[in-house]
């Protein structure tokens, strides 16, 4: 009966620990259907924190309306022109598709020039493919055309459900990102205390995942949008059908490592020396090499500072997979899970080595026979 009250304990305690795993599970569902406005709530709060930081030293310290002050900078800054370029793409893209219903590329003039430039050895493995037939091609890609026509046509009946979906997760990422750029760094302090991790190991994995929210939406982020604008200004001054477009597609290809930017201005470069624009398409392609793709290596290291010590190649694999699992979320989501496993796994091997180091520097006098350290408490009682 004397272990009755530690059993007791025991018992209350897993109790406790099934009943918090069942709510966090059911807080965790309820919650669900915001995942994509909470997560970009709390990167723009990570991420616009030195905002409000100096809008509060300019209030003199009140919460509320810095808190509000900043999100009304966000919002017209950044959020009204975003929103005014992408009503543009849109209409540049519905353009684009009509015209290209009305006057389809001629392939059989593209594919005979390019046709007449490949070597005879690469002609014969053209025609033995079948690629030679063109107006297969030519048919199939008009079909296309059509097929996407409908398609946009065909969504147009469900565009006020969701508008209306969209308004209210945009309501839900502002009303959300208020609190969290007012009490962001108390509610962190908070999870770190609350978290059943040793301390330091949580202390070291929010440091570390700060670092790579900055390096991912600073860092590649803030360049793919300098690539976006550098090509949009690019192709204008080209004189490229939809510009705007095209930018902002070379905007989310430089947000896929090793594809890059390149996968929009190359084929526009080698189209325009095709039709015969030759000044045109020279000056696409070697703005793009020495200016656009040289973007990166200029603003990464003065945005980021340091490299986040991701490989491109697993940076690439979790921004495809995190694209295909929670859509457009995923170019962001999948490098910072990416970040995290690493970072986890490195403060583990730290904390082992450390752990290591302490136990090679134990005092050999403080050691018993065993090879043991004698206990703390007997060291004092002596």
């Amino acid at each position: 009966m004397a272990h009755q009250p530690h059993r007791t304990d025991e018992l209350q305690h897993a109790s406790f620990l099934i009943i918090l795993a069942v709510v966090s599970l059911l807080m965790a569902v309820i919650v669900l259907p915001f995942a994509q406005p909470l997560l970009w709530a709390g990167l723009s709060a990570i991420m616009f924190q030195p905002l409000y930081r100096r809008v509060l030293r300019q209030l003199r310290g009140r919460r509320n309306p810095a808190a509000g002050l900043t999100l009304l900078i966000i919002f017209f800054v950044l959020m009204v022109p975003a929103a005014w370029i992408a009503s543009l793409v849109v209409q540049e893209a519905l353009t684009l598709l009509a015209t290209l219903q009305q006057q389809p590329l001629d392939l059989a003039v593209l594919f005979d020039q390019v046709y007449g430039m490949l070597p005879k050895v690469a002609q014969e493995a053209v025609n033995r493919s079948g690629w030679g037939n063109v107006t297969l091609v030519q048919a199939r890609l008009q079909e296309l055309l059509t097929q996407s026509a409908g398609m946009i046509a065909g969504q147009a009946v469900s565009i006020g459900s969701g508008a209306l979906s969209f308004f209210l997760s945009f309501g839900v990422a502002l009303y959300v990102m208020y609190f969290l750029l007012r009490d962001g760094e108390r509610i962190g302090r908070t999870v770190l205390c609350a978290v059943p991790v040793e301390r330091s190991i949580a202390e070291r994995l929010a440091g570390r995942f700060l670092g790579i929210v900055r390096a991912t939406i600073k860092g590649t982020g803030v360049v793919a949008l300098v690539q976006g604008a550098l090509g949009t200004i690019t192709l204008t001054i080209a004189g490229v059908p939809s510009a705007l477009l095209f930018g902002v597609i070379m905007a989310i290809f430089a947000l896929v490592p090793v594809i890059g930017s390149g996968a929009v201005w190359v084929p526009a470069g080698l189209y325009l020396l095709l039709i015969g624009d030759y000044w045109q398409g020279l000056f696409v392609l070697l703005t793009g090499f020495f200016i656009i793709s040289s973007a990166d290596n200029v603003l990464r290291p003065i945005l980021v500072g340091r490299d986040t010590g991701i490989p491109d190649w697993i940076i690439l694999i979790t921004t495809l997979g995190g694209i295909s699992l929670v859509g457009i979320s995923g170019i962001v989501l999948g490098p910072l899970v990416a970040g995290l496993f690493l970072a986890s796994w490195s403060i583990l091997r730290e904390q082992r080595d450390e752990d290591e180091e302490a136990a090679l520097h134990i005092d050999p006098i403080n050691v018993d026979a065993s090879g043991r350290a004698p206990d703390a408490d007997a060291v004092g009682a002596d």
